[in-house]
């Protein structure tokens, strides 16, 4: 038996609509001959006419047979707009855009497929109309409508647990981020206070070589009230021993400055200060990614 490659429910439907577009189609034919018939009944008494009067019957039966067939193919196409506002409607109970296509409409293959069908089910078989499938109007979407509900109900919950997954590991990320900066910054205090105890160290040292310079001088000043002999001696000692202290106290601060400067260009201090920087801008990116996913107040 020929087939529509539709389940049982449409097909039955199908066939509901193809019973009822018979029944009209014998209604229509019907009328149609009953035109000939009253032509035949009504004109054609006569054994002999005239060509005026044949043209003249002709002109009347077309006439009558044109406006029977114009009346059955209006009201054909809108009985189909009827069906397919019933399709429509129920779909859109259910949020679904239907489509269809109007060249397919004159494929000959279908068209010969459907033939086929109304022949098995009419012609061939003869088979009565079931209880089954005369309805007056189109049964509810219930079971399909809740299996395509059930379905984007389905399809949300996984998304929304895709969601949730990549939102913990944007929140993993985030948290391992936000312990890293929290390292380099403890790193980078440490180098800090390495290089405070580096100038403190500096400071200390030259704490002691004043120390050493006063102790000095106080030894001169009381050399010098010994012997005023080495007083000339003493003096030019102690001028030189300034001199030094000065080119020592310069010394010590080129050497700190130095000392600072190589500190600042160690590759350690440039990684170390590059690192934050870069954690920095991956916790702000984690911000505002984190910002996306925060409700709405």
């Amino acid at each position: 038996m020929a087939e529509l490659g539709l389940n049982e429910h449409h097909q039955n439907e199908v066939i509901n609509y193809m019973r009822f577009a018979r029944s009209k189609r014998g209604l229509r034919l019907k009328t149609v001959d009953s035109c000939f018939q009253d032509l035949k009944d009504s004109r054609l008494v006569e054994e002999t006419f005239t060509v005026d009067e044949v043209t003249d019957m002709l002109d009347g039966l077309q006439t009558v047979v044109h406006s029977e067939v114009e009346s059955e193919l209006i009201n054909t196409a809108y009985t189909n707009v009827l069906l397919l506002r019933q399709i429509f409607s129920q779909a859109e109970k259910w949020y679904l855009k239907l489509q269809t296509d109007i060249s397919e409409l004159e494929n000959r293959e279908l068209l010969e497929q459907v033939a086929e069908f109304e022949k098995s089910e009419f012609t061939s078989s003869n088979k009565k109309p079931s209880a089954d499938l005369i309805k007056p109007k189109l049964a509810p979407l219930n079971e399909g409508g809740s299996e395509l509900l059930n379905k984007e109900i389905a399809r949300l919950q996984e998304e929304n647990e895709k969601l949730k997954t990549r939102l913990k590991t944007i929140e993993t990320q985030a948290t391992t981020a936000l312990g890293e900066k929290a390292k380099l910054e403890k790193s980078l205090k440490d180098l800090q206070m390495i290089q405070g105890d580096q100038k403190a160290n500096v400071n200390q040292d030259i704490t002691e070589l004043e120390n050493k310079v006063a102790a000095l001088k106080c030894q001169f000043e009381k050399t010098l009230n010994d012997s005023t002999a080495n007083q000339k001696s003493l003096e030019e000692n102690l001028v030189t021993t300034k001199h030094d202290l000065l080119k020592v106290q310069d010394q010590l601060s080129t050497a700190e400055k130095e000392l600072e400067k190589k500190f600042q260009q160690t590759a350690a201090y440039r990684n170390m200060k590059e690192i934050l920087m870069k954690k920095n801008e991956q916790i702000k990116d984690l911000r505002k990614r984190l910002s996306k996913y925060e409700p709405e107040d």
